[in-house]
């Protein structure tokens, strides 16, 4: 992993809509865990999601990366800790761990694009380029 431009962390606690017929959480959620940790870690910035989009700034996924270790299950506690990398003129690059504990479940990595309401590649906000 590398060096941080920032670090954020928060607690998620397993649903049973979040699992699949073993109690075990569906691969797909982890997804929704990463956005959960992002949009946490720009409001904790003092960066709204919803201030971006309405400035015609929309980020979206261009890549993502999941190496699944073990599985978590229904009414576990597990930590998610989200690490902004890198930071471009149009790209935000982060990177996620999981853990139950001590024990590692998945780890992962992201490339965010800044786009506009046609998609089109736009810079970052300059406040971003702060953080």
């Amino acid at each position: 992993m590398e060096k941080p431009i920032h670090e954020h962390q928060i607690q998620l606690r397993v649903n049973y809509h979040e699992t699949d017929g073993q109690r075990r959480v569906h691969h797909s959620n982890y997804l929704n865990y990463f956005e959960r940790g992002r949009v946490e870690m720009l409001r904790e910035l003092g960066v709204r999601y919803r201030d971006l989009e309405d400035q015609g700034c929309m980020l979206v996924v261009t890549e993502m990366n999941i190496r699944y270790h073990q599985a978590a299950e229904f009414d576990d506690l597990l930590d998610l800790q989200t690490r902004l990398v890198e930071i471009r003129k149009v790209r935000l690059r982060h990177e996620y761990r999981i853990t139950r504990g001590e024990e590692l479940i998945v780890e992962a990595s992201s490339v965010i694009a800044s786009v506009d309401a046609e998609g089109q590649p736009i810079r970052l906000p300059k406040h971003i380029f702060s953080l």
